[in-house]
């Protein structure tokens, strides 16, 4: 073995990849091997169903070793992968809740169906304070505003899922909340005062790190704290505030670096040897197979070049051994589970949120249904749900027609037949509603299915479910029904 090759096996430790299709290709494999890569990330596209997926893990395992850490974005919500298990509520969702029981049961039963599926670390759950009602990515991913009660909330559902082995992820440290700008697609900045962000953005997450394994870093500037570098590169934030600070003794890995607000700034392999130079212990190279090739390549000559100290990268090996060796991937096939099923639908219907005091058409009514047309994903979250669907669920109780729109700025609410129909919106995307939905649009019901903070654009009453899983849709039924009530609370300032 060149010293080459033995440079890019220690730099291969050191990152964690995704790979395109739903089998573990000959290439792939010999990619792993050839660079004793451990860590893969797998995204809705490498899955089909659980016999697939389990065959996709157990495949992965035995090339990887039995240090694999094998991990998937299970958050709940907009936010899951494998879409076919029981449906978990929504952070925000549960924040509404606001019980502490609930939400452990809620991280143990999202456990309970990626363990078996072959996984042993879920980025999840978000950490971030939903303090600004116009963030475009996080939202319902949230617990909430209030930074003790969303901890609270996070540390049991992180103990729920600890107690079924799976490791948990926070994110995104040191805060995404407050941002009006995507990190998938540029550099977002928060530029709060440090005392600020030490009573908010910072508070969950400081309360929290007793308790989570693992942290993952936010591609956002805090001139507060370092005006020069994004957290995910900066010393700083990594090193000097969570390590020296904090004493947080977890793993530190980044977010995506294939993001715009990375790669598109600083280039991959630059930006992964200042991420762990910083104080990471991962990298996560989700771009390409030449991407992953760039940032191994940087990683390697780092490491030769005394950059990446010795003795610092191995106690970064010895963290990411001791992570998956504490929760090891020890899978089960998986067979449906009535009973969290069950866990994940009390989790939606106690979550049910109504604003501006909803009233119930009588059964049997004639309903107009007005909902977006095109529900694809918005590159974090799975699609929504279709309009055809809620429609079909809604005809259960009544007889509706549909009514859908290509874009909202430009739907005629005017247009609609005045003849006495019971006009329901139903939001099935994230985006907020622009100036002309907001100065226009006047349902007799809105169904908020997904971002809450649309209720605020549209002048009516509105449900808000903080995700459009099944279980969300049922919850509608029972209340329209009269068999529910809707008990949320908001977790975040403006549905006083």
């Amino acid at each position: 073995m060149t010293k080459q090759d033995e440079l890019r096996k220690t730099a291969g430790q050191l990152i964690m990849i995704r790979f395109p299709g739903t089998v573990l290709d000959p290439a792939t494999a010999e990619f792993l091997k050839a660079n004793s890569i451990r860590a893969v990330c797998l995204f809705r596209g490498n899955m089909t169903d659980s016999e697939q997926l389990g065959r996709l893990t157990a495949d992965l395992r035995a090339v990887m070793g039995p240090d694999s850490l094998i991990a998937i974005d299970q958050e709940g919500g907009a936010v899951v992968r494998s879409t076919w298990v029981p449906a978990p509520p929504a952070a925000m969702g549960l924040g509404a809740a606001d019980d502490t029981d609930l939400a452990r049961d809620t991280g143990a039963a999202v456990a309970r169906a990626v363990k078996a599926l072959g996984f042993n670390w879920n980025f999840a759950p978000v950490l971030d304070l939903n303090n600004n009602p116009h963030n475009p990515v996080i939202a319902e991913r949230s617990f909430g505003a209030e930074p003790k009660r969303a901890a609270e909330l996070a540390i049991t559902w992180m103990a729920g899922s600890h107690a079924e082995g799976v490791a948990c992820c926070v994110k995104h440290f040191p805060g995404h909340g407050d941002t009006s700008v995507d990190s998938h697609r540029d550099l977002p900045m928060v530029a709060k005062p440090a005392e600020e962000l030490d009573r908010q953005e910072l508070a969950t997450f400081r309360i929290a790190s007793a308790f989570a394994p693992a942290m993952m870093t936010a591609h956002i500037v805090y001139p507060a704290l370092d005006p020069d570098n994004p957290a995910t590169m900066s010393r700083r934030i990594l090193h000097d505030l969570l390590r020296e600070d904090w004493k947080y003794k977890g793993i530190i890995i980044t977010d995506g670096m294939d993001m715009h607000a990375i790669a598109g700034r600083y280039g991959v392999g630059n930006a992964a040897v200042r991420a762990l130079t910083a104080g990471a212990d991962m990298v996560m190279a989700l771009g390409t197979a030449e991407t992953q090739e760039e940032t191994l390549d940087a990683i390697a000559a780092a490491i030769d070049s005394g950059i990446l100290a010795q003795d610092e990268i191995q106690i970064r090996l010895d963290r990411l051994s001791a992570l998956a060796r504490a929760y090891p991937c020890a899978p089960r096939t998986y067979t449906e589970d009535a009973a969290d099923r069950e866990i994940m639908a009390r989790g939606w219907r106690r979550s049910l949120t109504a604003y501006r005091a909803p009233q119930r058409p009588p059964k049997g009514a004639k309903v107009r249904l007005v909902a977006r047309q095109d529900v694809v994903s918005d590159g974090v979250s799975e699609a929504g749900v279709p309009a055809a669907v809620v429609a079909a669920s809604l005809r259960k109780l009544y007889d509706v027609e549909l009514v859908t729109f290509d874009d909202a700025e430009t739907f005629d609410w005017n247009a609609l037949p005045q003849d006495g129909r019971f006009t329901m919106l139903a939001s099935t995307s994230r985006l907020r509603y622009g100036q002309h939905a907001r100065s226009t649009w006047r349902p007799d019901l809105h169904l908020a299915l997904w971002n809450p903070y649309q209720a605020l654009d549209i002048d009516a009453p509105a449900l808000m479910t903080y995700g459009f899983a099944q279980p969300a849709l049922d919850a509608i039924n029972a209340w329209l029904a009269g068999e529910l009530e809707a008990t949320g609370k908001a977790p975040v300032p403006g549905f006083e």
